[in-house]
């Protein structure tokens, strides 16, 4: 059921609309646990509580149709701590991978290495932290010599063991500094980069370039051998996951460049690849804090997304909580551990090679692509 302000609602008798559950005066006693205080307290209020308890309640639903979870995140979301929320999603098979922005994994790397990132204010003086070499996330301060330049040697001594001579998928980047983080840091279960690596969840970077990772790797770029990140895999591999699996769903933290990057794998399959194998994602949840008359992408609603194709119903199975992700991801992330069963292991990445190559051949085989653009199979014809 959508919980969308915008759902159509059509003709009906006053007695109909009228047959929803009667709002009760709220009761906290015998409902201590997060699960509960969703399920009887939330669930049973109104405005952005009862949006949550829907959100919650169609991630759990998600999880138990056996869907393929891709988690989009946006935003400072590492900087606050959500590592270990993300490691534990993945750790039950919560998550089957990632787009996140490249900030969210560089502010990972910190942790397993001790590196300082702390809590700190936003009432101070900004020239004062920049004397003392302080960047500020808001509230969180970061030490450049201690934290940044320390973690940019982590990513530069990992870069050293990548080969130079093909292209690859940010989540193949990612995966080699999780299994980095695994062999060099002094604590890598505090990396959420390092477990996703060790449970094979891919993580890509919709905007590689966009990130103290991209700023890095210009090093080899410009003086060694320039290494061939390509983002084109990244829209390849994506599709295919897409493509492979019985259902799809996302939970989206925050929206911009990771939701869109994620949405667009199914125009992808059926606008590009003229692809019959799907209708759009079924499940859609998104935490923001934007709206949509601003015309920003966060606030892109999930009716919207379906007249692109990105959705398989404008209404059904979307849910979007507008409030912060720091408020509301936690609150999602358990109740989910309380209501769904932990799930297998899809190990994704391990399946990389094949999927892609399932969807090479497809569209290879695909007679309206291949009649739309003889240009590109003159070798097969």
């Amino acid at each position: 059921m959508s919980a969308d302000n915008h759902t159509p609602y059509p003709c009906q008798q006053k007695k109909d609309i009228l047959d929803g559950p009667q709002i009760e005066p709220l009761a906290l006693d015998g409902n201590e646990s997060v699960a509960d205080l969703i399920d009887n307290v939330y669930a049973k209020s109104g405005f952005n509580a009862r949006r949550l308890a829907a959100a919650a309640q169609l991630y759990v639903r998600m999880l138990d149709s056996g869907a393929t979870v891709c988690m989009t995140v946006a935003g400072a979301m590492t900087p606050i701590g959500m590592s270990g929320i993300f490691k534990t999603l993945i750790e039950r098979g919560f998550v089957d991978f990632f787009v996140c922005t490249g900030a969210n994994i560089y502010h990972d790397l910190h942790r397993p290495y001790e590196f300082p990132m702390v809590q700190g204010s936003p009432d101070i003086d900004d020239n004062e932290l920049a004397h003392k070499s302080i960047a500020r996330i808001y509230d969180v301060f970061i030490h450049d010599d201690d934290t940044l330049e320390a973690t940019d040697k982590v990513i530069l001594d990992a870069a050293k063991a990548l080969d130079p001579s093909k292209p690859f998928s940010t989540a193949t980047l990612h995966h080699h500094l999780g299994k980095n983080v695994q062999s060099s840091a002094p604590h890598p279960e505090k990396s959420f980069v390092a477990v996703a690596a060790a449970f094979d969840v891919p993580l890509y970077t919709s905007s590689p370039g966009d990130s103290s990772i991209g700023m890095n790797l210009i090093m080899p770029h410009m003086f060694e051998s320039p290494l061939q990140l390509s983002p084109m895999l990244d829209v390849i591999e994506t599709a295919a996951i897409v493509r492979e699996a019985e259902r799809n769903g996302v939970v989206v933290v925050g929206g911009g460049s990771p939701k869109n990057f994620y949405l667009q794998t199914q125009p992808t399959l059926h606008q590009i690849l003229y692809d019959d194998s799907k209708g759009g994602h079924d499940y859609f949840l998104q935490l923001t804090t934007d709206s949509p008359h601003w015309g920003g992408l966060s606030g892109a609603t999930p009716s919207e997304a379906r007249s692109w194709g990105k959705l398989k119903d404008a209404y059904e199975n979307n849910v979007v909580v507008y409030s912060c992700a720091s408020l509301t991801l936690p609150l999602i992330a358990q109740y989910a551990l309380c209501r769904a069963k932990p799930r297998p292991q899809k190990r994704l990445f391990a399946k990389i090679d094949e999927m892609t190559e399932q969807l090479r051949q497809s569209a290879a085989n695909n007679e309206r692509l291949r009649a739309c653009h003889p240009e590109y199979f003159k070798s097969s014809t």
